[in-house]
């Protein structure tokens, strides 16, 4: 069974493009593909309890057969240093290849 990993990443901060091409190369590296979704960064919204928070957003995919929690859970604290977010939202689904 394999595993569909979603990244979701904020485009608008920061030298978003330059930081989302480094997460782009080194997913590459590890996992031999990756697809990022940025035809048109998408609209994220959340009510913060403040008032309503928005961001554009791409969403990084990847395919793994093995699904290592701790090793995600460190990417997340990673990128959320270095994207300078409270959270990185990751999440994983189990797919069949049709």
């Amino acid at each position: 069974m394999s595993h569909l990993i979603q990244i979701f990443l904020p485009f608008n901060v920061g030298d978003a493009r330059q930081m989302i091409e480094a997460v782009e190369s080194e997913l590459l590296d590890r996992f031999g593909g990756v697809t990022l979704n940025i035809n048109s960064p998408a609209k994220g919204l959340w009510d913060s309890g403040a008032g309503v928070e928005r961001d554009k957003i791409i969403v990084v995919e990847i395919m793994t057969e093995e699904l290592d929690l701790g090793c995600w859970h460190n990417y997340r604290q990673q990128l959320e240093r270095t994207f300078d977010q409270d959270e990185i939202l990751i999440r994983a689904a189990q797919v069949s290849q049709l």
